[in-house]
């Protein structure tokens, strides 16, 4: 029996420019290089935490 883990689509919604260097690093770790660019990952404490950083930015919806 598999459990499978619920995944998050997360989507680039604004521009990271003029955002500090962390900001960007942030994005790039979650997979997020250009504008409205959208990818799936799983809903676990440590993504969360990488989206509550640069939530401004995001567009973020359970699948």
């Amino acid at each position: 029996m598999t459990h499978q883990t619920p995944e998050l689509r997360i989507t680039l919604r604004r521009s990271p420019i003029g955002t500090p260097q962390r900001v960007r690093r942030i994005l790039l770790s979650l997979g997020l290089r250009r504008l409205s660019q959208t990818v799936l990952r799983p809903d676990t404490p440590q993504v969360r935490g990488l989206i509550d950083k640069v939530k401004h930015l995001l567009e973020v919806s359970p699948l």
